[in-house]
């Protein structure tokens, strides 16, 4: 099942995505929840499949915007330097623990928004990478136990404005810039992803593949990375989580290749979909 969150005539909404069209959660739990998170947190996803083997669409695709998947999660748990070859391609060792940083929910853009690159920066990159939202509270999650807290999976790109992420040891400025973090089109519920070590990821910018690799080139497995935050912060429903990106960064590239006004960037993650956005300049 494809969960999805979306605007449609000024008015925010959330629903399920079948093939003909998008089938209205918002208004069929009118009064119940008001958004994809409150969903989750609700923890009863038999309405939603009801209404998706009824099959009745309540608006065609053509007619929404879309939104980040969860437009304000509690938590934006980001996972640093999480691919092998990405983390010998910076040159850096492989660390005893992940490298955590936070993303707020305010640099976030739907499916086919605009990326923003700023007016203080050119070094605009692509991250693309496999988010998981977790769909049951916990915390101090054992591994063995860690994917009955996942709801489902979906596409991120953590564009990132290298200069300011430089700027210090610390990488808060350049991953929290508006209209940077982009994030959908939808949630695969988990479902129908048993294995998401299976999957595969690719990063392509205006058609050109510049970033593929296995997801078992994951240094922390998902498993693990659920574990290891539940063990300082309690994960709740609505919650994203950041896996890391691939080899073949902009940043890397000789010479850089950085975003730019008029590129289209898409994440593809199989079993999943494409996440697409253009890029603009902030005005």
């Amino acid at each position: 099942m494809r969960l999805a969150s979306y605007r449609i005539g000024g008015t925010a909404s959330f629903g399920v995505v079948v093939a003909s069209g998008i089938i209205d959660l918002g208004r069929r739990l009118e009064g119940r929840c008001t958004d994809l998170r409150d969903f989750l947190m609700l923890g009863d996803p038999s309405v939603a499949r009801e209404s998706s083997m009824q099959g009745q669409i309540d608006y065609e695709v053509s007619e929404i915007s879309w939104l980040p998947v969860i437009p304000v999660p509690s938590q934006i748990l980001c996972v640093g330097l999480n691919y092998r070859a990405h983390a010998a391609e910076i040159g850096r060792k492989m660390e005893a623990h992940p490298v955590i940083f936070l993303r707020v929910a305010a640099s976030q853009v739907g499916h086919m928004a605009p990326i923003i690159r700023p007016k203080v920066s050119s070094e605009l990159d692509y991250e693309g990478e496999l988010a998981v939202i977790i769909g049951r509270r916990g915390r101090h999650i054992v591994r063995t136990e860690a994917f009955g807290h996942i709801a489902g999976y979906s596409i991120y790109n953590d564009a990132s404005l290298r200069d300011w992420q430089r700027h210090t040891h610390q990488y808060t400025p350049g991953k929290n810039f508006p209209g940077t973090g982009a994030f959908g089109p939808w949630i695969v519920t988990a479902d129908e992803i048993p294995e998401p070590s299976a999957l595969e990821i690719s990063t392509r910018l205006n058609g050109r593949t510049v970033q593929h690799a296995p997801l078992t080139d994951l240094i922390f497995p998902i498993d693990e990375i659920v574990s290891y935050l539940s063990s300082f912060t309690e994960l709740l429903p609505g919650d994203v989580i950041l896996t890391g990106t691939p080899a073949g960064v902009g940043s890397m590239r000789k010479p850089p290749l950085w975003l730019k006004p008029g590129d289209t960037v898409e994440v593809e993650i199989s079993r999943i979909g494409t996440l697409r956005n253009p890029v603009i300049q902030e005005e």
